[in-house]
């Protein structure tokens, strides 16, 4: 189950690293800065942090990640309601003329 947070997770940047899914960011952080140079190898999903990969694979981790369905739905969801909100709340109002002439 993906929303265990007991399941074990293996550590992106050493192997034989199993760490509880509860854990697991604070785990990154720190193997991160024990291993800087395993670190410098892999890049970060501009979807899901905990997405470490080598930078060769990026783009086709971009491409395949299945955090990025839940990102552009949030975006499509919260730009409808935005426009929705504006209907409703008339935020498409616009200043009458002025009948000032500050020229006269």
């Amino acid at each position: 189950d993906m929303l265990d947070p007991e399941r074990l997770i293996q550590c992106p940047l050493v192997k034989h690293h199993w760490i509880r899914a509860r854990r697991f960011p604070y785990h990154l952080v720190k193997c991160k800065e024990s291993n800087p140079e395993i670190a410098k190898k892999l890049a970060t999903c501009p979807f899901n942090a905990r997405h470490l990969v080598p930078q060769a694979d990026l783009s086709k981790h971009i491409m395949n990640c299945n955090d990025k369905a839940f990102v552009e739905q949030d975006v499509v969801s919260r730009s409808s309601e935005s426009s929705q909100e504006q209907l409703n709340n008339g935020s498409t109002w616009q200043a009458p003329p002025s009948a000032e002439d500050w020229e006269t």
